[in-house]
């Protein structure tokens, strides 16, 4: 007589079907699930970003402004062992004790279901931009009126939640950039250019497109850069320019195509460190249509902000000309 022993199929379902999210969520990350910003578990920080909320679709999400991941139960433990989605369903089942010789690690304490329906909010309070603040922006070609025009403005202090995120300095500016109102929450992208980590946090959505509600209707070249200061710096030099929220991201399909119709060249300038040239060769093998282009790095500029801020404003039209002419030799523009 054969002793048969089947495991179970291990996945979100059947792990749901033993447990809450809570529950997976506490245990990984080894805070409560429950309203109010903590300091992420995941990594060395001495802020307060991170906060639990619960999606449209029902999942629970542990979000870390400082970083912008936003991570279900499933994706904490991906991030946590560095594994993907499969190997992170096994290593649950395995430390809960669902499939055979796992012991548990420990007793595991239920946990009550987080009833938070609200997405997590950043508000600020604007103040009227310094001297100081209006020529640090001036230096990379971009002046009041166009920080008017894409909606950045100079923070006071931060709300994060309602709770104080940051005040503003004179050694530490704070600048927000608004992208309008989602579901009546407003959409922020917080930059802090002093810190020397984890400059930015926002809530806005990972297929915001920075700089896409300034694009004119049409036009014959579009860039699409890397950061809201590139755009605005290209702005100041008369070529529009679009960000993606990351620079480890792309434009849909969708949005890719309709800029086709609507603008004759489209060129990708991205960062020259080690990142920006791995995207940019990524991106260049799935749309070989492209114009690429990259600052050269032995000017010591990373980016065509940082370029006008080293040389000025002739010096980047120059190179900006430059560009274009080896293009057209290599005749990926023509004359009209």
């Amino acid at each position: 007589m054969f002793n048969y022993t089947f495991e179970p199929k291990i996945t979100k379902e059947f792990l749901l079907s033993k447990n809450n999210e809570e529950t997976y969520m506490t245990y990984y990350l080894g805070v409560p699930v429950k309203k109010g910003l903590f300091k992420s578990p995941l990594r060395s920080d001495n802020h307060v970003t991170c906060s639990f909320f619960r999606g449209k679709s029902g999942n629970l999400y542990f979000k870390d402004f400082a970083s912008g991941k936003c991570l279900t139960f499933e994706g904490v433990v991906m991030e946590k062992y560095g594994c993907n989605y499969s190997t992170a369903l096994k290593i649950i089942a395995k430390d809960f004790g669902y499939i055979q010789n796992s012991p548990q690690k420990k007793v595991i304490k239920i946990q009550p279901k987080f009833e938070e329906e609200k997405q997590t909010f950043i508000q600020i309070e604007v103040k009227d931009f310094s001297i100081a603040e209006l020529k640090w922006w001036n230096s990379f070609g971009i002046t009041k009126d166009i920080l008017n025009r894409f909606k950045v403005y100079s923070c006071k202090t931060v709300f994060l939640n309602g709770n104080v995120y940051a005040q503003s300095a004179q050694h530490s500016p704070i600048y927000g950039y608004y992208f309008g109102k989602k579901e009546n929450i407003e959409q922020w992208r917080i930059y802090i250019p002093k810190r020397r980590e984890f400059r930015f946090i926002g809530n806005v959505s990972t297929k915001t497109i920075q700089g896409y509600k300034q694009l004119p209707k049409n036009g014959k070249l579009v860039v699409i850069t890397k950061s809201m200061k590139d755009v605005m710096c290209l702005y100041s030099l008369g070529i529009s320019a679009i960000a993606p929220n990351s620079e480890t991201q792309f434009v849909t399909d969708k949005i890719l195509e309709e800029l086709k119709q609507r603008f004759k060249y489209i060129a990708l300038l991205y960062d020259n460190d080690l990142t920006g040239i791995k995207f940019t060769n990524k991106i260049r093998k799935l749309h070989p249509e492209l114009i690429v282009s990259i600052i050269p790095r032995n000017t010591g500029a990373k980016d065509i902000s940082d370029y006008y801020h080293l040389y000025g404003k002739d010096k980047t039209k120059e190179l900006i000309k430059n560009s274009i002419n080896y293009f057209k030799k290599h005749e990926k523009i023509d004359e009209h």
